[in-house]
């Protein structure tokens, strides 16, 4: 099956090969786990490794925060729009609601003019101000998402998570309209703090299930081994798994 690779070491494995294409794919996390550098980094490698050029969708920040967070990647994000390669936008939901539902809009004409194929939106919760219905809200973001799609356009949208340790709750809502979910968590194991990555959900198509390690280094996120012998990495409160803690207490002595 044919895939858009992120090109983000250790996440395409853990795909099985990337994302679908047209495919919207959700990044939620707590603030600072690193949901706009996977997203910044997922349009980077598409022009930069695959020749195809990108948007980022923003409802949040100036694009000059996004060039400056780029540059501390090695990533020019100034020069790949100055070649027509990418296009950095700061906008709002309703425009962009708007936008996407007429003919010649900003989005169709800027996906035409650079011939992109992946978009980043920072972020989808900035979605929720424009309704308390919840299910009204659902078929906003249906919408908005399936004229991505209608674009040709593989997305990447972001959506803050509420807690910053432990459990949070999912978003069903959101989680039965994007075609994958991944979850970036804080992890702590002993007095120190942690990354934690897992993709929840993956349509059509198998995906690994178990819950790796990340950093984010010099060149943006890497992906790492699994949590070995623990158990309860989401929920925040993670313990050696029974058999770890046998051979700790016993095996070890």
């Amino acid at each position: 099956m044919q895939r858009v690779k992120t090109g983000i070491k250790g996440l395409d494995g853990m795909l099985h090969g990337g994302f679908l294409p047209q495919s919207a794919n959700l990044v939620e996390g707590a603030p600072g786990t690193g949901k706009t550098t996977l997203g910044m980094q997922f349009i980077y490698n598409g022009i930069t490794l695959y020749n195809e050029p990108g948007i980022i969708l923003t409802f949040e920040e100036f694009p000059q925060q996004y060039y400056r967070d780029a540059e501390a990647f090695g990533w020019d994000f100034k020069a790949l729009e100055r070649k027509g390669l990418l296009k950095v936008i700061m906008t709002s939901p309703e425009v962009s609601k708007l936008d996407l539902e007429q003919v010649g809009g900003m989005i169709e004409t800027w996906a035409n003019e650079t011939g992109a194929r992946r978009i980043l939106v920072d972020s989808l919760s900035h979605f929720e101000k424009l309704t308390d219905d919840p299910v009204e809200l659902r078929a906003i973001q249906y919408s908005f998402i399936n004229a991505l799609k209608r674009e040709g356009l593989t997305a990447i949208l972001t959506k803050e998570s509420p807690a910053l340790l432990g459990t949070a709750d999912t978003d069903e809502s959101i989680a039965f309209v994007v075609d994958s979910y991944i979850l970036l968590r804080y992890v702590e194991i002993e007095s120190a703090i942690h990354k934690a990555l897992l993709v929840l959900k993956l349509r059509g198509s198998d995906h690994d299930k178990d819950i790796r390690q990340f950093e984010i280094t010099s060149r943006g996120i890497e992906v790492q081994s699994k949590f070995e012998g623990r158990e309860g990495i989401m929920s925040g409160s993670p313990h050696l798994s029974m058999a770890d803690s046998f051979v700790r207490a016993f095996v070890k002595k």
